[in-house]
């Protein structure tokens, strides 16, 4: 039997809410069909935003929002997406599919998505083939209050009042796609766009800027950025699951053990990769007022048969769940230093939370792990530990149980539990330091690793009640399945 410890006497960290944030990008059938359809459509919506999609992201707690990009944010003009449709300027997606992108979706259409949504904003900002002017005007577009001109024009857009950015990113992947720069150079490039990211509505409303952060493994990225940036409030760091690596990704549907195992640990690579980021930046910043931002991250398999590969379209399983779960526990575990993280994409792109066709819609396994471990968000995380056995798979070794815990400010803990074994069921005792519980609560994702929801059977992979547990005077004991995810609410 497995033990669980967790001492609410010991508080270490804020869980922010926006640790649980989604990306929406220019590409395939993200923006475009997955969330607008325009305000003529037959599908309904408000405003042009499908209502299905709208509501099943506010059930699933969509703390904040990351666009347009990606890749594509450093070939975006925001005056081409303003002003009326007709007189939208046309262009092609060169990153994502060849496809004509009409700009009906631009600065006024995120706005009021996130508004019906209800969450936070992200904005990218265009370095690789903007102009500071560009950028800078577009800041004071969203965001001043006075008498300027793109204050003016945004009225005459139809928007009174300002919006609030919470955030914004000085380009994206600019080591690569915005812009193919050294370190140092970003770094000084930064520094330069950054000083006219304004706070039109002074320090109460600050938006909080992020730097380009690195690939993966690429610390030589973090050294030098760190070394050159200034006044940046957090660092983005980009991991994606690649079991194959980038030549041959593999089936999201079809794959065998082997290539499970290869999926889960290598997803579990994050955490020691955040805690080699971390230490770079430490020396940079001994008092750690950056934080590391995760602003994308996810699966990435090749794309479904038959559908544009430019699309990123792939389907998503119990395997995809295993690596959300896993991977959010983590997020928690480093909460004192990760301020946000954005999995990549939110509808119909990679490991997507929503899938949709024409009218109809599904949600994925990974949406349901979002929605069960919503009640983290701006908790405070708990020391916590559980002893596991381990997998090891080509040079990787981890824990089969990956869990964290949280209390909220009425006293009520939640405990999410992974069990990435496809063989072994867990006997689990937990025990509660201090504590006599009184009422507990739980819920199960579980099924077969290649386990999905299609069009044709939406609720094959989904949440239910989970009861395979005994409550203690301090704790529990719970016999957890294989390939499962078990959320307890702890009074």
């Amino acid at each position: 039997m497995e033990k669980y410890l967790i001492n609410p006497n010991h508080k270490m960290s804020k869980i922010n809410k926006d640790i649980y944030g989604n990306f929406s990008e220019h590409l395939g059938r993200c923006i475009y069909e997955g969330l607008f359809v325009g305000k003529d459509s037959p599908i309904p919506n408000v405003n042009g935003m499908r209502c299905d999609s709208v509501n099943a992201l506010k059930e699933m707690g969509l703390p904040v929002l990351r666009w347009p990009g990606g890749c594509f944010a450093d070939e975006y003009h925001w005056k081409d997406g303003i002003g009326p449709l007709e007189n939208r300027k046309k262009m092609i997606n060169t990153h994502w599919g060849g496809v004509v992108e009409d700009n009906s979706f631009g600065t006024h259409e995120f706005f009021e998505l996130c508004r019906q949504l209800g969450c936070d904003t992200y904005i990218n900002g265009n370095l690789g083939s903007g102009t500071v002017q560009e950028m800078s005007e577009w800041v004071e577009y969203m965001t001043f209050d006075g008498m300027s001109p793109m204050a003016d024009l945004r009225r005459k857009n139809g928007r009174e009042e300002p919006w609030t950015v919470n955030y914004f990113g000085v380009g994206n992947e600019n080591w690569g796609c915005g812009g193919n720069f050294y370190p140092e150079a970003y770094g000084n490039e930064f520094n330069r766009y950054n000083t006219f990211v304004r706070d039109y509505n002074g320090s109460e409303k600050h938006i909080y800027r992020i730097a380009s952060g690195p690939n993966a493994e690429d610390y030589s990225w973090t050294e030098g950025v760190m070394k050159s940036a200034k006044h940046l409030n957090g660092l983005a760091l980009h991991y994606y699951t690649v079991p194959h690596g980038w030549s041959g990704r593999g089936s999201a549907t079809d794959f065998d053990e082997n290539m499970y195992y290869l999926t889960v640990t290598t997803a579990y690579k994050i955490d020691k990769i955040i805690k080699r980021h971390l230490e770079i930046m430490n020396r940079y910043d001994p008092k750690k007022r950056v934080d590391l931002i995760v602003d994308e991250w996810g699966t990435w398999f090749d794309v479904e048969e038959g559908t544009n590969p430019g699309f990123l379209y792939q389907q998503n399983t119990m395997r995809d769940a295993m690596v959300a779960g896993l991977t959010l526990n983590i997020f928690n575990k480093h909460s004192d230093r990760i301020r946000m993280a954005n999995i990549a994409q939110m509808v119909n792109v990679l490991q997507a939370v929503i899938l949709t066709d024409g009218e109809d819609m599904l949600l994925t396994p990974t949406y349901y792990v979002f929605k069960m471990y919503k009640e983290h968000q701006n908790n405070m995380l708990l020391d916590s530990y559980i002893t596991s056995d381990t997998i090891e798979c080509e040079n990787v070794t981890m824990p089969k149980l990956i869990e964290s815990a949280s209390i909220d400010e009425d006293g009520v803990i939640y405990s999410t539990i992974v069990n990435t074994s496809l063989d072994d069921t867990k006997e689990i005792k937990c025990q509660i330091a201090d504590s006599e519980v009184t009422e507990i609560s739980a819920e199960l994702l579980t099924g077969k690793m290649d386990d999905y929801n299609s069009f044709e059977n939406k609720e094959n992979v989904k949440t239910v009640p989970f009861t395979a547990f005994t409550k203690t005077a301090d704790g529990f004991i719970a016999t957890v399945p294989p390939c499962s995810i078990v959320k307890f609410a702890i009074k």
